[in-house]
């Protein structure tokens, strides 16, 4: 029931759409839809996603490798280090880059920067996945004859296609909703045309339409998604002899290898602060010292609720597939992806739409803030909380149940702490992602509320760099720990 609930929340917008469309009428969608301008912009979508995806998860699988399974030198810092992008959100990092690089604009610029920001969505799954892979397969594999690179690929890769193709999804879906950053480096995709329909002309119906062509995008990513992950159940009874993987030797390859990782680590992370650096210093940086305490305070209490509510709701939906799996429990599973691939303004205008004909008490307030961020980051969670229970072993439920345990308790006592780490870790994205989000914050706000990432913006998109720059920092800063949480098992390990 609560899973029901929450899958009927995270299709409100796509409700919306639905109801859009039909209220068109099929004569003027097929005008709206069936024109130049939706095939170049389903083009520059198709192409960046594609582009970025192949990218991430290529970058994303070896990094995890580099650090989990090789003697790569001072690997627990390069973890951190791989992991530290999510603290910097994608149009932070356009406005570091073009306000250094004013050339780093369209196709080019647009997949650069977005795979520098979302390659650590495939790096830590992946690396998590790595760790919990029993060393023993891998040595059977080579005892009968496999090359190192044979075991990779048919033993070791098919384990990790679950966290390898869940990272690529959220890539996936944060490109297609991503606006922010596109809009900065001026390369058109759906998610910019429909801002730009809703804020030059407001133009509803166009608006729509491209949402409808975004929603089909999605559903093809879900059922590709769904399709590669297959039916396997990777959960052991028990952890086995407590023994780390034998690490592979680099040997001539470390200082390539090295080189090539502080490139990607200066990249992704060297150039936004050092232009972020740069502007601060500056003499056009602007300091007002009461709005700052005001946005950074604001972001970080919206940061916590939404963190907190986007996880509660995740664990009935994760818990439902994962321990119920059935073509009910994955329907209502892959409900609650569509919200994150539609933009924050489509969400928030169904919000406000539905909200003034049903709820209109609830109309420009916190609850329905919140409510657009739990549509728009569920995905965050639920994929970090499935995993969790995926590897969480039913069998212990079993056991605590015919030790008179109820059903809370032990999920209480036993699974809560198995899947800790999950739920930190979602908890942590969804942070994140409250913390930087932009434009739902920019419609669904309380009158007078003010975040970072809307002052941040309301500067940016004047140019006015040093004046925007406070606002990007903190963002930046705010993020750091719940980015640092996301590593901290790593590092343990």
């Amino acid at each position: 029931m609560f899973a029901t609930g929450v899958a009927l929340l995270a299709l409100l917008p796509l409700g919306f759409v639905v109801w859009a469309t039909i209220s068109t009428g099929w004569a003027e969608a097929e005008k709206l839809i069936f024109r130049p301008r939706t095939g170049e912009l389903l083009w520059n979508t198709v192409r960046l996603t594609a582009g970025a995806v192949a990218l991430c998860a290529v970058i994303g699988t070896a990094t995890a490798w580099l650090v989990e399974r090789s003697n790569l030198p001072v690997r627990k810092a390069f973890h951190v280090l791989l992991t530290a992008p999510l603290a910097i959100p994608a149009f932070v990092n356009s406005y570091a880059w073009v306000s250094l690089l004013p050339s780093a604009t369209g196709y080019g610029g647009a997949l650069l920067i977005v795979t520098l920001s979302y390659f650590p969505f495939v790096h830590l799954p992946v690396a998590a996945a790595f760790q919990g892979l029993d060393p023993a397969l891998e040595e059977t594999a080579h005892a009968l004859g496999l090359s190192r690179w044979r075991t990779f690929t048919r033993v070791v890769l098919p384990q990790l296609r679950p966290a390898l193709l869940g990272g690529a999804l959220l890539v996936a879906l944060h490109l297609l909703a991503e606006f922010g950053a596109l809009q900065m480096l001026r390369f058109p995709t759906f998610t910019t045309a429909i801002y730009d329909q809703y804020q030059s002309t407001y133009n509803g119906p166009a608006a729509n339409m491209l949402a409808v062509v975004l929603v089909l995008c999605c559903l093809l990513l879900l059922v590709g998604e769904l399709k590669g992950r297959g039916r396997a159940r990777l959960s052991r009874v028990g952890t086995g002899v407590a023994r780390p993987a034998t690490r592979a030797r680099l040997g001539r390859a470390a200082i390539p290898v090295l080189t090539a990782l502080c490139v990607l680590v200066a990249l992704s992370l060297a150039v936004p602060l050092a232009s972020l650096t740069y502007w601060l210093s500056g003499s056009s940086a602007e300091f007002d010292a009461e709005m700052i305490a005001a946005t950074a305070t604001t972001s970080l209490a919206l940061g916590a609720l939404g963190a907190v509510c986007t996880v509660g709701l995740a664990i009935p939906v994760a818990w439902l597939v994962v321990r119920h799996r059935n073509a009910l429990s994955t329907f209502l599973e892959r409900s609650t992806y569509f919200g994150n691939a539609l933009p924050g303004i489509v969400v928030a205008l169904a919000l406000v739409t539905i909200g003034i004909q049903v709820v209109p008490g609830l109309y420009q307030t916190t609850v329905m803030l919140l409510a657009a961020y739990a549509i728009l980051f569920l995905p965050r969670a639920v994929v970090n909380v499935r995993s969790a229970l995926a590897q969480a072993p039913p069998v212990l439920d079993d056991v605590a149940h015919s030790l008179g345990s109820g059903r809370l308790a032990a999920f209480r006592r036993v699974t809560l702490p198995l899947i800790a780490p999950g739920l930190g870790a979602g908890a942590a994205l969804v942070f994140i992602a409250v913390v930087t989000e932009l434009t739902a914050t920019l419609l669904l706000a309380p009158i007078g509320t003010t975040t970072l990432a809307t002052q941040f913006w309301s500067h940016s998109d004047s140019a006015a760099y040093g004046a925007a720059a406070p606002y990007a920092a903190l963002m930046v800063l705010l993020s750091v720990p719940a980015t640092y949480l996301l590593t901290r098992e790593g590092i343990r390990r």
